[in-house]
């Protein structure tokens, strides 16, 4: 059986049919860069790899942009891209794993630069600090700690300037003398 088909009529219906949601490949950037932004941060985890990768899938949909017939699936034809990139770049990584017959040591850690010396010497501070009396505590804590200015610890805490410079510098002084972190710094 077959079905009568007027041409004239489905000629006349294509211009209809083929007016686009995105007339340009830049209009559909503007409009769907924030969803699928999110699509690229859900597969990569990382915000700056989530940029790399949907500007790579997009510059794949600009390439087949004049392929793709239908404008209502682009949303689909870039997570496939997206997904497709991601799959690439997994596969493509290069893993270093070498056999050895011993394992590498680090070099030993001296000094200041051993994590375990570095949080002795803040503890024996804060234990130090703590000692201090309350107003020079303060002080102390919002000049140093804060990184406030002196004037700005002095409108802080309502007293002027040149008390903030005296009970700074009599903290500092308590602070050089303290037995516990003369012990820690040698």
């Amino acid at each position: 059986m077959t079905t009568l088909v007027c041409t004239s009529a489905s000629r006349a219906a294509a211009p209809a049919a083929q007016t686009l949601p995105y007339p340009s490949f830049s209009s559909y950037v503007r409009a769907r860069q924030p969803v699928l932004l999110r699509t690229a941060r859900s597969l990569t985890g990382n915000p700056s790899d989530a940029e790399d990768l949907l500007q790579t899938a997009l510059t794949k949909t600009y390439v087949a942009w004049e392929r793709i017939e239908d404008h209502r699936a682009l949303d689909g034809y870039v997570r496939r891209a997206l997904l497709n990139t991601r799959t690439s770049q997994w596969r493509k990584r290069k893993v270093d794993e070498f056999a050895c017959d011993e394992m590498p040591e680090p070099e030993p850690v001296t000094g200041r630069d051993d994590p375990a010396e570095q949080q002795a010497l803040r503890d024996a501070m804060w234990r130090a600090i703590m000692r201090l009396p309350a107003r020079q505590r303060a002080m102390v804590v919002l000049r140093y700690y804060e990184d406030l200015s002196e004037v700005q610890t002095a409108e802080v805490l309502g007293v002027s300037v040149g008390t903030v410079k005296s009970a700074v510098s009599r903290a500092l002084g308590k602070l050089r003398e303290d037995a516990e972190l003369g012990l820690v710094r040698q």
